[in-house]
This record gives structure tokens, C-alpha cells and sequence, in this order.
């Protein structure tokens, strides 16, 4: 029996959880649906789905046609697991390898009684991203090196040799010299054949082009080792061997040139449900006819977008079913039409006809994998599931038939209380409205509303949320109720209880009379704007008139209006109760109080000191009627007539601050003339070449340099620098912390040198806290260096451990990947400066300063990893961004081979700013596994 398994997405600590939880029970009940569990439970004898994740569909094909790959299934299942002798039934079952995944997941597809099952734990064994659609090609690449590697460790050979026995087969490059006739073979292994299917239109026709002879002319002889030297020659490939299973890969995404991204090849490729591969075979005395077995298929016309399904056949009873995530559907009759599924979102100028095809053929503009299988006599296998996994399968069969059981209880106790809700609503419904004349009551609109839907059960009236300040309805909140019988508002507060009550004489009167009077002043307040803005008009002579903020004018008719309200709320709330979360309020007053400070009228021209501000640009005269009309609105806004004089205060600061800027400007001046060097980079001494006209130089802090050269460009917006803080270059103990072979490297960017000439200047303008001195002295055996002070050994030897602990414990830094093909750089062989581990490197030519940043280069990607992460997992990085598969990735760093994969960044000496060097064989430059160093043969 093939059934499925649980829809459950909300992840859980077990691994097993994943597999057993039934689907979604609380969520169901917990929106007062009633849903069947027969939703959730298979067919008798029908397939199991797999839930999509997010974005995991392209798994999921994998997975079912896999599944359906009976041998496999069977060496899976032979695979000897930790927990071959059981799981004791209080304890979860934890799958701790891909292999057991595989195993339960499959024996889960077998014989599970759900519909669909989550392979969530699966996938986060694999580490795929579930919100992220990876390139499905390269996932069965990958996928199948690690099961491969995997299943090679065990010992039964059965199990050991079965991806090789299925997917593996042989094929040779084969050169031969047109002078000699000297042929040279390259024998490769392949797990599926990457056909070109631009500009054909039958498969066929797309494996002769992979396997067409290729002339070696010109610039691209080869080297022949007969006649030792360069001849024209012809290449081809010869198929040597073919296994049982026979992947074929239709390359549908390719990289567009003028867009710098790949593409999807919507065009036609036709294909027949057998397939003699005997034409196309070097030895031709084998039995090479194949039938088909799987569709694999993107729908979409995006190659970074769309939906992936699968077509496979039953290897049983031979019938075709599509599997579609969670849905499962047989195809027969009409619907049999193999790898035809409907574009997502189609322009439909791209849409083509579809060619006619006979019997036994087929044609896709969507399939990007066929899956043939040799034509066998015998009968197909009879997979068992091994004990204890069915022991497993039970158990979740057991828990999910008790999940039925218990839906359908609640789903019969809520039918019985469904009905006697509706007999409650039906009738109550006819005598909601209240009449004319006849006492009512006003209840919450929210509640009644819950009351009508029948599938929720209403909880206690209430209408606090109507409230005003007085504890009666607040006129502003009639709309959220709604007024019915007292016969029905009786039966409601008997029934379901809660409060206040609010009859006739609920309503407010207090409130609504002051809305009255807030609405009246609204009112006028449009009369009084009319006003004031034809008294601005006017011309004000002599003194008679007043200060205004320009600001306070532009925004007064809003800022009156915000008083008025804020008087209704404070009407509300006078009473100190305020409805909702209290806290929430006081938070709220307090950034309203926050607000005022700000924006209290006429504040704008108030100075610090509480007087008229200096600066007339910001305020204006307005005559003595509208200002009284103003302060009508505005009684404790600040008064400043006419014939007011500015702050004195603020007369002294300016003129105290116009001073200090002419005076930074001028101190800022004469420093930069008396240090041009110090401003000027191009002017700096290098200790790399040490200038030949002096035997010493003075070191400062870097630091201090920059912060001048601020002050010199900018000496009215930045504070001057009086001082020189050398004290950050040295130890507690006043010894130095650098070597000299270290400034003249990585350390180069603390420090900054200085001419002994300059530094006299320097002590001039500057108080120095400590003088650090190179000097230079001619020994027999060469020049010699010392500092004065001197270097402290140990606080240095901890300073470089401390930052070798920092590179070895970094998060989210940035290495570089550098690919090559067969040694020959992706940039055209240009040779670059050899990269040392340090996170810089100075570049230094004539004594001129250059920059420390990394500069890619031409086939150089940039990523971000962390120490803690494995090589494994940088390779899989690796592989999206140079679509090259992990098993034909060559890292090396620094000359040194990266070839454990268990090992992290950080143990294998990749540090930030890292050059990682990528060899990849030349016919895997483009993501082709197998073809490989093929120009290490033509160019020995």
C-alpha cells in the first residue's frame, strides 16, 4: 500500500515529529472550520504526496521518482541502521544519516495511511534553503555524488555498488591526428548526459550534436605525441557503456550574453517512449533498448522562477500518475499527454504551436530531464519494507487513524451545537431589529456580528470599548453599536453575560455637549482664518505691531485645531479612566506633551536665553488686530512688540562665534601651508624605500592625521586638533607595538611617517604625549633599523595572538573565489600579484602610497562565510555562484590543497580578505561533469 503522510508546518524538536504530527489539527478547529480528516487520508493502493516547504518542489519530483526506482528502493532498505532493532515506542525515532532519512521517508510513501507527508527533516539534513529554488539540475548532481559517497562505505555489495549500477556509465574522448592517425582515449564516467537542444526539435538529433565528431584546426591543433608537434586532428565522444537508468539532462537554462543572466529555452523538443541507443554505441553487440520512465518538467517561462512536477511511470502496472507536491493524479486517456503542463504566467506572444506527434512520441516545451530505463523481460521487483521501519509506519498510522477518530468526534459534537445555534438565530433574528416606540438596548456591533456566525461561539458581552470618561455611550462611538429589543438584549445578557448594559438613557450628555461646544469653535476657527489672513495683508506702520515666527504663521489654523481636539480628549478623560492599555496612554500624552514643547506657537522665535531671537529671516510684523485675534487662540504664546530688541546675549555669541570661525579658518590655513606634507599622501617618506636624504623619521598615530586633515578642509564645521595621542602605539609598558618589517606592511595603516624637518613644526603646533623615532645605521653587513622606543616582545607576541584568534573566530567576512580553467586563468592568463593572508596588501612603487583595498579581478566572485562553517558548505556556495558541481571543485589556498570537507574555514587557515584559487577541468567550466583535462592532453 502507498499512502501519505502529514502537512504538518510548524517545525518540532524531533526529526521523527516532522514526518508523524498529524496535519494541522489545532489550526483547523482554532478558526471554527470543520474540515474531514478524509482530506488528509490516501486512497486504498494510491500514491503519498510531499508537502512543498516553501520552495521545495524540485525535491519533491526527485524524491517520488527515485522512490519509484525499485532497486534503489530495495539497497536503501538494505542499508543496516542504528536502530535495526527497534525504537522503543516512548521514544522518538531520530534519523541520523541521509541514508536513514531515505529509508523512513521511503517506507513512509510505501505504506503510510496520510495523504501527503512533510519531508521537512530531509531537507534540512541536505541544509537546502526552503525559501530559496536552487537549480534542480545541479541538485540531482549533487545529491547523487553524496548518496553515492554515502552508500560506498557500506559493505553488502549490493548496496555499495548501486548508483554506479543504476546511473553510472562510460563514455571516452577520443582524438585522433590527422598526420599519424595516432588515437589518444580519455575515459570518463558519467551520471547523465547534458544534451544542446537549441535549434533541434527531436531528441535524437540532440544526442548525435553530443556525440558529432569536432576538427582541431588552426590556433586549437592538437599536440600529437607521435609526431611531436601541433597537427590538425578530430575529437569526438564514444559511448562505451550505458547504465540501467539513463538520465538525460535537456540544457532548457542557458546563459544570455547581452543580459548577463540565464534564460529559459521555451522551444519544442520531441521524444518517444523507447529509445534505441544501439546507433549511437561503439560496440553495438549489447542490448541497448529503452524504454521511458519519468518526465521531469518546470512550468514557467523564467529560469529564476516556476513550479516543477514530475510525470513517472508505475514500474509495476506501467501507468503514468503526475505528481504535483501534494497532489497526485493518474494519467490515462485524454490526460496522458507525457511532459505537457501549461506555462505559469505566459506572455502569450511567446506561446507556440505544438507539432503534431504519432503514437508512441511526444513532445515538451517544459521537460528539462528524461529518465529512460532499460527494457527489461523479467518481472519488477517486490520491495519489502524492513521491520522496524514498518514497526515506525505503524505507529504513525496508529496516531493519525486516532486523529481521524478525534476529528470526527469534534466535527459531530460541533454539527450537534451548529444546530442549536441556528435554532437560537433563527429565532431570535426576526425580533433583533427594535421597534418604534419600544424599549431598546445599544450592544456592541463586534459581538453581535460573532453572535451570527454560527461556527463561533460567542464569549460574554462587552461594552467598555463604548465608554466615555463618565462611564456612559459616548456620543463618537454610536456607530460601533447597534440598537435591538430589550426582549432580545434580556436573553443575551441571561445567556452569555458581560456588561455595562447601555439602554435609552445610556448616552452621555455631558460629552455630547461638549462636543458641541468643540464643534462650534471648529466652526469658527474657519471664520477667524478667513480674518487673519486678510489682516496679514495689511501694511503695519511704526511701532504698533508684533513679532511673529514665519513658522508659527504658516501652521496656526492646525495648531489651534490640535489644541480643540486635545481639549475633547482631555473632556474624555478628565476623570483620570481612560479605556484600553494605560500604560500605552501615558506614553502617548507624554509624546503629545514632547510635541507641544516643539511646536507652541510662536516658540519659533524665542533664542535660548528666553528673549527675541537674533535672526529677522524667521519671523515678521503683523498689525496689533491680528495678534489680539492670534492670542484669542494662543493666550500663553510669548509677546515681542514691535520696538522689542533682540537678546543681547546672543549678539555677544554671535560675534564671539563669527570671530572663532575667522580665527579656525586662519589657524587651519597656516597649518596646512607649514604641513604640506603631512596634508599630501604623495609626500609621505615610505619605510618600504627609505628615502636616501635622511637616517631618521618620526611616527604618529594615523588617527590623529586624519582627524587634522578634517579640521583643514573643514576648519568652520570641525573642532582643531591641539594634540598628538602617540600613546595607542604602545604598550602599558611604554614599549613600541609594532616591528619594522610589520609598518612596512600590514601595520602601515596605524601609522603615518614624518620628516624630521616637519616634525620640528610639529611640536610647535601640537602637544606631544610620547616621540617615537626609526632610525636608520650602516653596518658591514647592511642597513639597520631601530626605534626608540623600543619594541616590547611580549605585549607584541600577544597583540598577534589575540588577532590570530579575531581570524580564526570572524562571522560574515568576505574571501574571494578565483576560478581558473587547467591553469589558465579565466582573465586570459594575465598573471597577478601573489596574495598573502593578511587582510591587505600594500602595493608600494617609487615611494608612492598605494591602496590597501583588494581589487577583484576578472573571474574573481566575492562571498561571505564564517569560520565556523565547513569546507562542504563553502563548496555548495561555490557551486551557485560558478554553477560548478562540489566534486569538480579543485580549492587550494595560498598553494596548499583544501581538501577536507569536514574541516572548518577557520581550522584550514581561511581567514578574512582570503584568495581561494578554483581549478576546474575544462570541460566542467561550465557545471559539465566528467569531461575533464582534456587540454592538459593537447597541451602537455
Amino acid at each position: 500500500m502507498r499512502t501519505a503522510s502529514t502537512t504538518s508546518t510548524t517545525p518540532t524538536a524531533s526529526a521523527a515529529r516532522r514526518y508523524q504530527t498529524p496535519p494541522g489539527a489545532r489550526d483547523t478547529l482554532g478558526t471554527g472550520q470543520v474540515t474531514s480528516a478524509g482530506s488528509f487520508s490516501a486512497p486504498q493502493n494510491a500514491f503519498v504526496g510531499l508537502t512543498n516547504l516553501g520552495a521545495t518542489c524540485y525535491v519533491n519530483t526527485f524524491l517520488q521518482m527515485w522512490f519509484l526506482n525499485l532497486e534503489l528502493r530495495q539497497a536503501l532498505y538494505l542499508c543496516p541502521s542504528a536502530c535495526g532493532d527497534g525504537v522503543p515506542k516512548d521514544t522518538d525515532y531520530e534519523p541520523q544519516t541521509i541514508c536513514e532519512h531515505l529509508q523512513y521517508l521511503f517506507a513512509l510513501l510505501q505504506n503510510s495511511k496520510r495523504r501527503y507527508i512533510d519531508p521537512s527533516a530531509f531537507v534540512k539534513a541536505l541544509g537546502l534553503d526552503t525559501g530559496q529554488q536552487q537549480d534542480a539540475q545541479e541538485f540531482s548532481k549533487l545529491f547523487m555524488s553524496l548518496l553515492e559517497d554515502t552508500l560506498s562505505k557500506q559493505k553488502n555489495p549490493d548496496v555499495r555498488n548501486i548508483v554506479q549500477k543504476q546511473f553510472c556509465g562510460e563514455y571516452a574522448y577520443v582524438t585522433v591526428c590527422n598526420q599519424c592517425g595516432r588515437e589518444s582515449k580519455l575515459v570518463s564516467k558519467f551520471y547523465e548526459l547534458e544534451l544542446n537542444i537549441q535549434g533541434h526539435k527531436q531528441l535524437t538529433d540532440c544526442i548525435t550534436e553530443f556525440l558529432k565528431e569536432e576538427k582541431l584546426e588552426g590556433d586549437n591543433r592538437y599536440f600529437c605525441e607521435t609526431c611531436q608537434s601541433k597537427q590538425n586532428a578530430t575529437r569526438k565522444i564514444r559511448l562505451l557503456s550505458l547504465p540501467c537508468t539513463l538520465n538525460l539532462q535537456l540544457m532548457r537554462f542557458v546563459f544570455d550574453r547581452q543580459t548577463g543572466h540565464k534564460k529559459k529555452l521555451n522551444t519544442y523538443i520531441g521524444f518517444s517512449e523507447l529509445l534505441d541507443m544501439e546507433p549511437f554505441m561503439e560496440q553495438k553487440n549489447g542490448v541497448y533498448v529503452y524504454e521511458l520512465s519519468a518526465v521531469l518538467i518546470h512550468r514557467g517561462v523564467s529560469a529564476y522562477s516556476g513550479h516543477y512536477i514530475a510525470h513517472v511511470k508505475d514500474p509495476q502496472t506501467g501507468e503514468w500518475y503526475k505528481f504535483n507536491d501534494e497532489d497526485i493524479e493518474k494519467m490515462e486517456g485524454k490526460k496522458l499527454q507525457l511532459g505537457i503542463e501549461e506555462d505559469l504566467a505566459e506572455p502569450s506572444k511567446s506561446q507556440t504551436r505544438k507539432p503534431k506527434c504519432g503514437k508512441g512520441t511526444h513532445c515538451s516545451r517544459n521537460a528539462y530531464m528524461l529518465v529512460y530505463r532499460l527494457q527489461a523481460r523479467e518481472k519488477s521487483l517486490t520491495v519489502q519494507v524492513p521491520a522496524f521501519l514498518q514497526e515506525l509506519v505503524e505507529r504513525d498510522n496508529c496516531k493519525f487513524e486516532e486523529w481521524c477518530n478525534e476529528m470526527a468526534e469534534m466535527r459531530k459534537q460541533s454539527v450537534a451545537r451548529g444546530k442549536i445555534k441556528h435554532e437560537e438565530v433563527k429565532e431570535l433574528y426576526q425580533r433583533l431589529p427594535a421597534e418604534a416606540g419600544s424599549p431598546y438596548d445599544f450592544i456592541s456591533l463586534e459581538w453581535l456580528q460573532k453572535w451570527l456566525d454560527e461556527s463561533t461561539p460567542p464569549k460574554p458581552i462587552d461594552n467598555t470599548a463604548c465608554l466615555c470618561s463618565h462611564g456612559k455611550l459616548h456620543p463618537d462611538k454610536i456607530s460601533l453599536m447597534k440598537r435591538i429589543s430589550e426582549y432580545v438584549a434580556d436573553f443575551f445578557y441571561r445567556r452569555y453575560g458581560g456588561g455595562p448594559r447601555l439602554n435609552v438613557k445610556a448616552l452621555c450628555k455631558d460629552c455630547v455637549v461638549e462636543r458641541c461646544r468643540i464643534l462650534r469653535l471648529k466652526n469658527q476657527l474657519n471664520e477667524d482664518y478667513k480674518t487673519v489672513t486678510n489682516l496679514l495683508k495689511m501694511t503695519v506702520k511704526g511701532t504698533d505691531g508684533f513679532w511673529v515666527g514665519k513658522a508659527s504663521l504658516r501652521s496656526w489654523r492646525q495648531l489651534a485645531l490640535e489644541q480643540l481636539n486635545e481639549q475633547d480628549e482631555d473632556a474624555e478623560h478628565s476623570n483620570g479612566k481612560m479605556n484600553g492599555n494605560a500604560q500605552n496612554k501615558d506614553e502617548s500624552n507624554e509624546e503629545k506633551r514632547e510635541e507641544e514643547e516643539e511646536l507652541n506657537f510662536n516658540e519659533d522665535i524665542v533664542c535660548p536665553h528666553g528673549d527675541l531671537c537674533i535672526s529677522e529671516n524667521e519671523r515678521r510684523v503683523v498689525s496689533k488686530e491680528a495678534w489680539e485675534k492670534l492670542k484669542q487662540y494662543f493666550p500663553k504664546a510669548p509677546e515681542f512688540p514691535n520696538n522689542k530688541e533682540c537678546c543681547s546675549q546672543c549678539k555677544i555669541l554671535e560675534r564671539e562665534g563669527e570671530e572663532n570661525e575667522a580665527l579656525h579658518k586662519m589657524m587651519a590655513s597656516e597649518q596646512k601651508t607649514s604641513l604640506q606634507n603631512l596634508f599630501h599622501d604623495k609626500c609621505r617618506p615610505c619605510l618600504g624605500s627609505w628615502p636616501q636624504e635622511t637616517d631618521e623619521l618620526y611616527i604618529v598615530s594615523q588617527f590623529f592625521v586624519e582627524e587634522w586633515r578634517k579640521f583643514v578642509r573643514r576648519p568652520t564645521r570641525c573642532s582643531p586638533v591641539s594634540s598628538i595621542a602617540n600613546s595607542v602605539l604602545l604598550c602599558p609598558h611604554g614599549g613600541l607595538m609594532f616591528t619594522f618589517a610589520s609598518m612596512t606592511k600590514e601595520d602601515s595603516k596605524h601609522i603615518a611617517l614624518i620628516w624630521p624637518s616637519e616634525w620640528e613644526r610639529i611640536q610647535k603646533l601640537f602637544v606631544v604625549d610620547h616621540v617615537i623615532k626609526i632610525t636608520r645605521s650602516q653596518t658591514a653587513e647592511g642597513a639597520r633599523y631601530a626605534s626608540e622606543p623600543q619594541l616590547c616582545p611580549e605585549c607584541r607576541e600577544g597583540l598577534l595572538c589575540q588577532q590570530q584568534r579575531d581570524l580564526r573566530e570572524y562571522t560574515q567576512a568576505t574571501i574571494y573565489i578565483h576560478k581558473v580553467v587547467d591553469n589558465k586563468k579565466a582573465n586570459g592568463g594575465t598573471k597577478r600579484q601573489k596574495l598573502s593572508h593578511q587582510s591587505y596588501i600594500t602595493y608600494q612603487k617609487q615611494g608612492i602610497r598605494r591602496s590597501t583595498r583588494h581589487r577583484k579581478v576578472r573571474g574573481e566572485k566575492a562571498l561571505l562565510v564564517s569560520a565556523s562553517q565547513t569546507l562542504k558548505e563553502l563548496k555548495i556556495q561555490i557551486m551557485h555562484a560558478f554553477s560548478v558541481a562540489p566534486f569538480d571543485q579543485n580549492l587550494s589556498l595560498d598553494g596548499k590543497m583544501l581538501s577536507d570537507d569536514t574541516a572548518t574555514l577557520g581550522s584550514l587557515g581561511v581567514i578574512p580578505e582570503s584568495v581561494i584559487l578554483l581549478k576546474v577541468p575544462q570541460g566542467c567550466a561550465n557545471g559539465d561533469r566528467g569531461a575533464s583535462s582534456l587540454e592538459e592532453e593537447q597541451n602537455p
